[in-house]
Protein backbone atom coordinates (compact mmCIF):
# COMPACT_ATOMS: atom_id res chain seq x y z
CA UNK A 1 0.00 0.00 0.00
CA UNK A 2 1.67 2.97 -1.00
CA UNK A 3 -0.82 6.47 -0.56
CA UNK A 4 1.19 9.50 -0.41
CA UNK A 5 -1.20 12.43 0.09
CA UNK A 6 1.04 15.34 -0.09
CA UNK A 7 4.38 16.18 -1.84
CA UNK A 8 7.10 18.50 -0.78
CA UNK A 9 6.39 22.24 -1.48
CA UNK A 10 9.34 24.53 -3.02
CA UNK A 11 11.88 25.06 -0.26
CA UNK A 12 10.85 22.26 1.99
CA UNK A 13 13.44 19.99 3.64
CA UNK A 14 12.51 16.58 2.67
CA UNK A 15 12.81 14.13 5.85
CA UNK A 16 12.08 10.47 5.87
CA UNK A 17 11.41 8.92 9.00
CA UNK A 18 11.73 5.21 9.49
CA UNK A 19 9.61 3.52 11.88
CA UNK A 20 5.86 4.16 13.11
CA UNK A 21 7.27 3.55 16.82
CA UNK A 22 6.65 5.64 19.88
CA UNK A 23 10.14 7.66 19.05
CA UNK A 24 8.93 8.01 15.20
CA UNK A 25 5.50 9.29 16.20
CA UNK A 26 7.04 11.36 18.46
CA UNK A 27 9.22 12.85 15.84
CA UNK A 28 6.52 12.69 13.26
CA UNK A 29 4.26 14.89 15.64
CA UNK A 30 6.76 17.56 16.79
CA UNK A 31 7.64 18.33 12.93
CA UNK A 32 3.66 18.35 12.26
CA UNK A 33 4.27 22.07 13.43
CA UNK A 34 7.07 23.00 11.24
CA UNK A 35 6.12 23.53 8.03
CA UNK A 36 9.50 24.13 6.22
CA UNK A 37 9.76 20.11 6.70
CA UNK A 38 7.88 17.62 4.29
CA UNK A 39 7.89 14.19 6.18
CA UNK A 40 7.04 10.64 5.30
CA UNK A 41 6.62 8.30 7.93
CA UNK A 42 7.49 4.30 6.84
CA UNK A 43 6.61 1.61 8.49
CA UNK A 44 5.64 -2.03 7.83
CA UNK A 45 2.68 -2.07 9.90
CA UNK A 46 -0.50 0.57 9.13
CA UNK A 47 -0.84 0.97 12.96
CA UNK A 48 1.02 2.08 16.18
CA UNK A 49 1.38 -0.70 19.00
CA UNK A 50 1.43 0.09 22.48
CA UNK A 51 3.85 -2.33 22.93
CA UNK A 52 3.51 -2.09 27.03
CA UNK A 53 0.10 -3.51 27.02
CA UNK A 54 1.03 -6.77 24.77
CA UNK A 55 1.19 -9.14 27.18
CA UNK A 56 -2.39 -8.60 27.86
CA UNK A 57 -3.56 -9.50 24.42
CA UNK A 58 -1.34 -12.40 25.30
CA UNK A 59 -3.31 -13.52 28.44
CA UNK A 60 -7.02 -12.90 27.06
CA UNK A 61 -6.99 -9.12 28.99
CA UNK A 62 -7.48 -7.55 25.61
CA UNK A 63 -7.80 -7.69 22.33
CA UNK A 64 -5.67 -6.51 19.69
CA UNK A 65 -7.59 -3.49 18.87
CA UNK A 66 -7.75 -2.20 22.37
CA UNK A 67 -3.74 -1.55 21.42
CA UNK A 68 -3.74 -0.97 17.73
CA UNK A 69 -4.10 2.37 16.45
CA UNK A 70 -3.69 3.34 12.56
CA UNK A 71 -0.89 5.63 11.95
CA UNK A 72 -3.41 7.47 9.63
CA UNK A 73 -5.45 8.45 12.15
CA UNK A 74 -3.17 9.61 14.49
CA UNK A 75 -1.32 12.26 12.45
CA UNK A 76 -4.57 12.54 10.18
CA UNK A 77 -4.42 17.17 11.12
CA UNK A 78 -0.39 16.45 10.36
CA UNK A 79 -0.63 18.67 6.86
CA UNK A 80 3.04 17.63 6.20
CA UNK A 81 3.67 14.50 6.86
CA UNK A 82 2.63 11.62 4.58
CA UNK A 83 2.39 7.76 5.97
CA UNK A 84 3.75 4.95 3.53
CA UNK A 85 3.26 0.99 4.53
CA UNK A 86 5.92 -0.64 3.53
CA UNK A 87 9.65 -2.04 3.90
CA UNK A 88 12.56 -0.20 3.77
CA UNK A 89 15.57 -2.37 1.98
CA UNK A 90 18.48 0.01 1.49
CA UNK A 91 19.69 3.16 2.88
CA UNK A 92 22.06 4.96 0.58
CA UNK A 93 23.60 7.69 3.38
CA UNK A 94 26.42 9.17 0.88
CA UNK A 95 23.44 10.01 -1.73
CA UNK A 96 20.65 10.58 0.64
CA UNK A 97 17.99 8.37 -0.18
CA UNK A 98 16.47 4.88 1.13
CA UNK A 99 14.55 2.44 -1.27
CA UNK A 100 12.47 -0.59 -0.41
CA UNK A 101 9.51 -3.17 -1.85
CA UNK A 102 7.89 -2.21 -5.07
CA UNK A 103 10.48 -0.19 -6.40
CA UNK A 104 10.46 2.65 -4.02
CA UNK A 105 12.87 5.13 -3.80
CA UNK A 106 12.79 8.24 -1.96
CA UNK A 107 15.26 11.16 -1.29
CA UNK A 108 15.79 12.77 2.12
CA UNK A 109 17.46 15.94 3.45
CA UNK A 110 17.39 14.04 6.95
CA UNK A 111 16.68 10.41 7.96
CA UNK A 112 15.27 9.64 11.45
CA UNK A 113 15.83 5.77 11.92
CA UNK A 114 13.34 4.79 14.40
CA UNK A 115 13.14 1.25 13.86
CA UNK A 116 12.49 0.01 17.58
CA UNK A 117 14.26 -3.38 18.69
CA UNK A 118 13.64 -7.41 17.82
CA UNK A 119 14.02 -9.86 20.42
CA UNK A 120 17.81 -11.67 20.24
CA UNK A 121 18.06 -15.25 20.84
CA UNK A 122 21.46 -15.39 21.62
CA UNK A 123 22.48 -16.81 18.01
CA UNK A 124 19.61 -19.51 18.54
CA UNK A 125 17.07 -18.50 15.95
CA UNK A 126 15.96 -21.92 15.79
CA UNK A 127 14.41 -21.31 19.67
CA UNK A 128 12.21 -18.92 18.21
CA UNK A 129 10.29 -21.51 16.57
CA UNK A 130 9.33 -23.07 20.45
CA UNK A 131 9.90 -19.83 22.27
CA UNK A 132 7.67 -16.98 20.35
CA UNK A 133 8.66 -13.39 21.80
CA UNK A 134 6.37 -10.43 22.67
CA UNK A 135 6.86 -7.35 20.16
CA UNK A 136 4.35 -7.53 17.63
CA UNK A 137 0.52 -8.59 18.15
CA UNK A 138 0.57 -11.96 15.67
CA UNK A 139 2.95 -12.71 18.59
CA UNK A 140 0.38 -12.17 21.27
CA UNK A 141 -2.54 -13.56 20.01
CA UNK A 142 -0.09 -16.58 19.09
CA UNK A 143 0.83 -16.97 22.27
CA UNK A 144 -2.86 -16.33 23.41
CA UNK A 145 -3.77 -19.54 21.18
CA UNK A 146 -0.56 -21.51 22.89
CA UNK A 147 -1.89 -21.08 26.05
CA UNK A 148 -5.65 -21.77 25.87
CA UNK A 149 -4.89 -24.34 23.70
CA UNK A 150 -2.24 -25.98 26.47
CA UNK A 151 -5.24 -25.98 28.97
CA UNK A 152 -7.16 -27.93 26.49
CA UNK A 153 -4.82 -30.52 26.11
CA UNK A 154 -4.20 -31.27 29.84
CA UNK A 155 -7.81 -31.42 29.99
CA UNK A 156 -7.98 -34.75 27.47
CA UNK A 157 -4.44 -36.02 28.54
CA UNK A 158 -4.43 -39.26 30.58
CA UNK A 159 -0.80 -39.12 30.48
CA UNK A 160 0.07 -37.86 34.11
CA UNK A 161 3.54 -36.72 32.32
CA UNK A 162 2.31 -35.18 29.61
CA UNK A 163 0.16 -33.32 31.36
CA UNK A 164 2.54 -31.54 33.86
CA UNK A 165 4.76 -30.63 30.45
CA UNK A 166 1.21 -29.05 29.54
CA UNK A 167 0.63 -27.33 32.23
CA UNK A 168 3.65 -25.73 32.83
CA UNK A 169 4.72 -21.99 31.71
CA UNK A 170 8.08 -20.86 31.23
CA UNK A 171 8.86 -17.25 30.52
CA UNK A 172 12.56 -16.49 30.02
CA UNK A 173 13.28 -13.05 30.31
CA UNK A 174 13.22 -10.92 34.00
CA UNK A 175 12.34 -7.74 32.35
CA UNK A 176 9.20 -5.73 32.92
CA UNK A 177 7.84 -7.89 30.09
CA UNK A 178 9.00 -11.10 31.59
CA UNK A 179 7.58 -10.33 35.07
CA UNK A 180 4.15 -8.80 33.55
CA UNK A 181 3.79 -11.92 31.31
CA UNK A 182 4.57 -14.45 34.28
CA UNK A 183 2.38 -13.05 36.71
CA UNK A 184 -0.85 -12.73 33.95
CA UNK A 185 -0.70 -16.30 33.40
CA UNK A 186 -0.88 -17.05 37.01
CA UNK A 187 -3.41 -14.80 37.41
CA UNK A 188 -5.74 -16.26 34.70
CA UNK A 189 -4.92 -19.98 35.79
CA UNK A 190 -5.59 -19.00 39.23
CA UNK A 191 -8.52 -16.92 38.92
CA UNK A 192 -9.94 -16.31 35.28
CA UNK A 193 -9.98 -19.86 34.24
CA UNK A 194 -10.33 -21.67 37.36
CA UNK A 195 -13.35 -23.14 37.48
CA UNK A 196 -14.11 -23.81 33.61
CA UNK A 197 -12.77 -27.59 33.76
CA UNK A 198 -13.62 -30.76 34.92
CA UNK A 199 -10.41 -33.15 35.10
CA UNK A 200 -7.50 -30.87 35.47
CA UNK A 201 -7.28 -27.69 38.40
CA UNK A 202 -5.84 -24.64 36.10
CA UNK A 203 -4.86 -23.08 39.78
CA UNK A 204 -2.08 -26.03 40.02
CA UNK A 205 -0.68 -24.93 36.97
CA UNK A 206 3.35 -23.92 37.44
CA UNK A 207 4.24 -20.93 35.99
CA UNK A 208 8.55 -20.53 35.87
CA UNK A 209 10.05 -16.91 35.31
CA UNK A 210 13.88 -17.25 34.30
CA UNK A 211 16.02 -14.86 34.47
CA UNK A 212 20.06 -14.75 33.89
CA UNK A 213 21.13 -12.30 35.70
CA UNK A 214 21.22 -12.28 39.78
CA UNK A 215 17.60 -10.41 40.17
CA UNK A 216 14.52 -9.37 38.29
CA UNK A 217 14.18 -5.90 36.80
CA UNK A 218 17.85 -5.50 37.23
CA UNK A 219 17.00 -1.99 35.51
CA UNK A 220 14.97 -0.80 38.53
CA UNK A 221 15.49 0.04 42.20
CA UNK A 222 16.53 -3.41 44.07
CA UNK A 223 13.66 -2.53 46.47
CA UNK A 224 11.58 -2.47 43.98
CA UNK A 225 12.81 -5.61 42.43
CA UNK A 226 12.33 -7.41 45.76
CA UNK A 227 8.84 -6.50 46.08
CA UNK A 228 7.70 -7.44 42.36
CA UNK A 229 9.66 -10.72 43.48
CA UNK A 230 7.73 -11.20 46.38
CA UNK A 231 4.23 -10.25 44.48
CA UNK A 232 4.88 -13.31 42.14
CA UNK A 233 5.87 -15.67 45.03
CA UNK A 234 2.09 -14.80 46.44
CA UNK A 235 0.75 -15.14 42.92
CA UNK A 236 2.46 -18.99 42.65
CA UNK A 237 5.28 -17.62 40.22
CA UNK A 238 8.71 -19.91 40.43
CA UNK A 239 11.45 -17.01 40.14
CA UNK A 240 14.80 -18.01 39.20
CA UNK A 241 17.49 -15.75 38.62
CA UNK A 242 21.04 -16.88 37.99
CA UNK A 243 19.46 -19.37 35.13
CA UNK A 244 21.13 -19.54 31.82
CA UNK A 245 19.02 -20.99 29.37
CA UNK A 246 21.17 -23.74 27.17
CA UNK A 247 18.46 -25.07 24.80
CA UNK A 248 15.15 -24.91 24.22
CA UNK A 249 12.87 -27.41 21.97
CA UNK A 250 9.54 -28.72 21.63
CA UNK A 251 10.19 -30.58 24.47
CA UNK A 252 10.97 -28.09 27.23
CA UNK A 253 13.43 -25.41 28.00
CA UNK A 254 17.05 -26.55 29.57
CA UNK A 255 18.66 -23.98 32.40
CA UNK A 256 21.72 -25.12 32.89
CA UNK A 257 21.68 -28.98 32.69
CA UNK A 258 18.28 -29.37 34.11
CA UNK A 259 15.66 -30.19 31.60
CA UNK A 260 12.28 -28.37 32.35
CA UNK A 261 9.22 -30.21 30.40
CA UNK A 262 6.65 -27.21 29.37
CA UNK A 263 5.01 -27.22 26.15
CA UNK A 264 4.55 -23.23 26.51
CA UNK A 265 7.26 -21.06 26.77
CA UNK A 266 7.61 -17.21 26.14
CA UNK A 267 10.48 -15.42 25.13
CA UNK A 268 10.86 -12.15 26.86
CA UNK A 269 14.79 -11.77 27.14
CA UNK A 270 17.52 -9.37 25.04
CA UNK A 271 16.91 -7.19 22.11
CA UNK A 272 18.71 -6.16 19.52
CA UNK A 273 18.64 -3.87 16.93
CA UNK A 274 17.26 -4.23 13.31
CA UNK A 275 19.26 -4.68 10.20
CA UNK A 276 18.94 -1.72 7.48
CA UNK A 277 22.06 -2.01 5.05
Amino acid sequence: MDIVSTTPRPGQKKVIILGGGFAGLEAAKTLAHHNDFHVRLIDQKNHHLFQPLLYQVATAGLNPSDIAIPIRSILSKAKNVAVHMGKITKVNLAEKWVSGDGGLRLAYDYLIVACGAQHSYFGKNEWEEFAPGLKTVEQATEIRRRILVAFEAAENEVDPAKQVALLTFVVVGGGPTGVEMAGSIAEISRSVIVRDFRRIDPSKARVLLVEAGPRILNMFDEGLAAHAREDLKKMGVEVLTSGRVTNIDAEGVTVGSEKVAARTVVWAATFSLPTVT
